[in-house]
């Protein structure tokens, strides 16, 4: 029998209700946790979010290293060695170099030493730590998340698990004490925005917020924008990606003030959507935001970000946001600032943006443009606090199950353009000119040739970013001299006939060069992850009134054709038509209703 920690002994009685209330949970096991898990779908678990958690952990831990070294408290993580950053320039070659940080560190504690002062206090996992971090998981369901912070996050004071519904509170405090962590993890069952709006005093404030909801954080950003402290770290994930890449524009406006478009770059456009939408949230409180990390993985997307406070900086807002001007012929796109700032001297002018940016046909087509956004136009990550996850993370791969896809994934990060927002692919690039697709390889060569900057993205597996989007037509026409297409069979109106009927003002070379190949990609890192089984994605809601709910197969076979298959006993609740003009030849095995009492009730409702 398993029993809990902390529970009273076993009777007779209990013993029989033990083994039955154990016979319907299962033991999931993830990092250092382990949790009992019911098995009816009364409480929501992912394990395809496994990824999700672990950077999570990882970005938590890099976050609190940081913090507490402003505090005098040294943060001590299990397995992990002297500190050590991997470096991903061309000139580096991937070699790895000792952090100036930690230097600094050493001279600081030699110097302590020699005056007799005291060392930094030092915080382990699994511990209370004074001076250490608040921590509030507002959609904790069933605890997991929260009791991989308290035995994997090192200087933490508190974490409060939240949540609305009373079978996940009270599972939350069950698998607390089973893991050894209820000095730790408090469980709570109240409203997620009520939660935060109470702890909007300064006092009150949580240092990291996490939200990880079933669909849209759009309900509890206003109150985390103002329960987070200053400086605080908040961590928002969206599963609402067709809501985000453009299959209903006008919802996403209404959840997040910006209208998605349905382009070949949707998945960083809803990363940068989300950012808006915080930022915009913020704004309101006299507050702004800094982007650390914005992951777009599997079905869903992933942001960190710190919230600052003042007047000054949120004035820079404005400047922050831009429309998108997307082609709907080639998928060209273009940007327009919503304001303007000028430095004058120690001051700064603000004024409105001039636009648009484009004409009302295409530059290059000559077809229409879709108006979406607005979205953050700023970069989404800060490099040097990624690159010290990602050194943390493969200076200590066994620390979690999915380290080599975040070594992957975060080594791509610190490649990708910042300042060249949104990207374009390959395939979308020459489906265009109905042309072969080029080697990815011998494209960015061409462009580097030209001395214009390329770099993958995470998001997409064929995407290129690059600070001279006009130069990819000259390109695309150079390679379509080589790899003719028949412009016969092209309509005047097509892009393609558009497009091709320019001469390439660019002379493109396509040898292939040496940078042209990243260092993600040299290395064979795991960027991009296949999927490790079928029904692979996002799970069911999690029933209310709890109950077993049937796998995803099953209720695929039943609501499969079902708009062309139905059962007989269904249709016989309505009228046949033909009957009732006295057409109908089917007699007795006609589907539907010859019953005309119930076809003189259809005509009363029908006139």
């Amino acid at each position: 029998m398993l029993r809990i920690p902390g529970s009273p002994p076993a009777t007779a009685d209990t013993t029989s209700k033990a083994k039955r209330t154990v016979a319907r949970e299962t033991v999931v096991k993830e990092g250092k946790a382990a949790i009992l898990f019911p098995s009816a779908n009364d409480v929501f678990y992912n394990p395809v979010q496994e990824f999700n958690r672990d950077l999570t952990c990882a970005v938590i831990t890099e976050f609190t290293r940081e913090q507490l070294a402003l505090r005098g408290v040294r943060v001590v993580v299990p397995g992990e060695k002297e500190r050590m950053v991997v470096s991903l320039s061309e000139e580096g070659q991937g070699t790895e170099q000792p952090e100036e940080e930690t230097k600094r560190r050493r001279r600081r504690r030699r110097r302590r030493r020699r005056r007799g002062e005291q060392e930094f206090e030092t915080a382990v996992v699994g511990e209370c730590c004074e001076r250490g971090l608040r921590v509030l998981e507002g959609l904790a369901a069933s605890g997991l998340r929260s009791v991989r912070f308290a035995l994997e996050v090192p200087g933490l004071r508190s974490i409060t698990a939240n949540d609305f519904s009373a079978c996940a509170a009270a599972l939350i405090a069950r698998n607390a004490r089973h893991n050894g962590v209820a000095h730790l993890v408090r469980a709570s069952q109240r409203d997620a925005s009520m939660v935060m709006y109470e702890a909007r005093g300064r006092k009150d404030r949580y240092d990291v917020i996490d939200l990880d909801p079933y669909g849209s954080p759009a309900p509890f950003l206003d109150a985390a924008v103002q329960a987070v402290s200053e400086g605080g770290l908040l961590c928002l994930t969206c599963t609402d990606m067709a809501v985000m890449a453009g299959n209903s524009g006008e919802t996403c406006y209404s959840k997040y003030g910006s209208v998605s478009i349905k382009a070949k770059y949707c998945h960083e456009m809803a990363l940068r959507i989300i950012l808006h939408s915080v930022d915009q949230r913020a704004g309101v409180y006299q507050r702004y935001i800094e982007p650390l990390l914005s992951v777009s993985v599997d079905f869903y997307i992933r942001v960190f970000v710190r919230v600052h406070t003042g007047q000054a900086k949120v004035k820079n807002s404005a400047s922050k946001q831009a429309l998108v001007y997307n082609c709907v012929g080639c998928g060209s796109f273009h940007l327009q600032r919503m304001g303007k700032r000028i430095s004058q001297g120690k001051h700064m002018r603000y004024s409105p943006a001039t636009g648009p940016p484009v004409s009302p046909e295409c530059e290059h087509c000559g077809h229409r443009h879709q108006v979406g956004g607005p979205i953050w136009a700023e970069p989404l990550h800060n490099t040097q606090f990624v690159q010290k996850v990602l050194s943390a993370v493969s200076g200590n791969p066994s620390r979690f199950g999915t380290s080599r896809r975040i070594e992957g994934m975060l080594s791509m990060i610190t490649e990708e353009l910042e300042d060249a927002p949104l990207y374009y692919t390959m395939d979308n690039l020459s489906s265009t000119l109905h042309c072969n697709t080029p080697p990815l390889l011998q494209f960015r060569s061409a462009l580097l040739h030209a001395g214009f900057r390329v770099s993958l993205s995470h998001a997409c597996k064929n995407a290129l970013k690059t600070d001279a989007p006009a130069a990819l037509w000259d390109i695309m026409r150079c390679w379509e001299k080589s790899n003719p297409v028949k412009r016969e069979r092209l309509s005047e109106t097509s892009p393609a006939f558009h497009i091709l009927s320019a001469e390439p003002t660019l002379q493109a070379c396509f040898e292939l060069r040496e940078d042209a190949n990243p260092q993600s990609r040299r290395r064979h890192l795991t960027r991009f992850q296949e999927n490790p089984q079928a029904n692979w994605g996002p799970k069911a809601r999690a029933k209310a009134g709890g109950g077993i709910s049937s796998p995803l197969t099953e209720r695929r076979k039943q609501y499969q054709n079902k708009r062309k298959v139905t059962e007989a006993s269904q249709l016989k609740s309505f009228p046949c038509k033909k009957f009732r003009k006295g057409t109908c030849t089917r007699g007795t095995e006609c589907c539907y209703s010859h019953d005309a009492q119930l076809g003189s009730v259809e005509g009363e409702k029908t006139e």
